[in-house]
């Protein structure tokens, strides 16, 4: 990918900048908001990637680094998954017209007991992300695992 190419895809990722609360909705119990997370998004030194931290007062969800690279000769990225639980994954990701979607399916640095994917909608003034994670043991059908709401901080 030509310095150009690479600095347009990454300036299209420049609506993800900045600090973001979380919260998780579970389809168990819709009642049930896992709030208090934090997520930043922001440009390793140099610019080439885009860093996301998450940081979840809850024992039972991970913290979490993801490391965003351009792909080559296309307008998708890969997301490097790193968490506090030990995991390393590769997520396919896009972002297009608001929509950011992220797609695991298939075997990387862990093996693939389930495909996952998530897909946000950014608002239209681009302060909140509403999305959903799903899961799938067969690679073609797919259950809600959880909504995922970011907030911007301002």
């Amino acid at each position: 990918m030509d310095d150009s190419a690479r600095k347009a895809a990454l300036q299209r990722l420049e609506p993800f900048i900045g600090s973001w609360e979380m919260e998780a909705i579970f389809p168990a119990d819709p009642s049930v908001v896992m709030g208090g997370g934090r997520c930043v998004f922001e440009w390793m030194q140099g610019g080439q990637l885009l860093i996301q931290r998450i940081e979840i007062p809850a024992p039972e969800a991970p913290d979490s680094i993801g490391v965003i690279a351009a792909n080559a000769g296309n307008d998708s990225y890969t997301q490097h998954y790193f968490d506090s639980r030990g995991v390393v994954r590769l997520y396919a990701m896009t972002y297009v017209d608001g929509i950011w979607k992220l797609l695991r399916d298939s075997p990387d640095f862990s093996p693939l007991d389930f495909s996952q994917r998530f897909t946000g909608t950014f608002s239209d003034d681009g302060d909140v992300i509403r999305g959903e994670w799903e899961t799938s043991s067969d690679g073609s059908t797919w259950k809600h695992d959880f909504d995922l709401v970011y907030r911007r901080m301002k």
